[in-house]
């Protein structure tokens, strides 16, 4: 699974790193910890009833996620469609979260560019809401910005909701995980 983001602390809890802030959270459910370096990324591993699940935050900055990722599907001999791709989304209210079976970028640069460097739109996502910027904020500007308190508060149960959404992914499929999350 690989969440979208942008390394540093100075992104740390902005609304554009919420692929990130997922990977977190199942990673602190599993007990695990994302912090091996390889592929341009920060890479963590856990086995789930029998699955291995790589967990993976590339750090290639938004844009160029694609690049990190085409690495990893390459190396690791991943299939397009055995992937989850983790990231947030203007178009849903805060703290919604869905899942798809595939799609477009939606305008997300973070997106295309994971469809433009595997030449496909054919992967799981699971996208987060951030809701829309208010009037006289661009949508760059706003997704940069750390999420407020009264934000943070809620994205503090979507996390976790988010979590448990890729597990049931896992375990019991997307169609089980869309009836359920969506």
């Amino acid at each position: 699974m690989f969440g979208l983001g942008n390394p540093g602390e100075k992104y740390e809890k902005t609304r554009h790193n919420a692929g990130f802030l997922v990977i977190d959270a199942f990673a602190k459910r599993h007990r695990i910890e994302v912090k091996q370096y390889r592929y341009e990324s920060l890479l963590g591993r856990v086995k789930i009833k029998e699955r291995e699940v790589l967990l993976v935050k590339p750090l290639t900055y938004m844009n160029l996620a694609g690049v990190a990722i085409k690495q990893i599907l390459h190396s690791c001999r991943i299939g397009v469609e055995d992937i989850l791709v983790i990231n947030d989304d203007a178009d849903l209210e805060l703290g919604r979260i869905k899942i798809s079976r595939k799609g477009g970028d939606a305008g997300h640069l973070g997106v295309r560019s994971v469809i433009e460097a595997l030449g496909s739109r054919d992967f799981p996502r699971l996208r987060v809401g951030i809701g829309r910027p208010d009037e006289g904020i661009s949508l760059r500007e706003y997704v940069l910005e750390e999420f407020t308190p009264e934000e943070w508060e809620v994205m503090q149960k979507v996390f976790p909701r988010a979590a448990e959404a890729v597990e049931t992914i896992i375990l019991e499929g997307i169609e089980r995980a869309m009836s359920s999350f969506n």
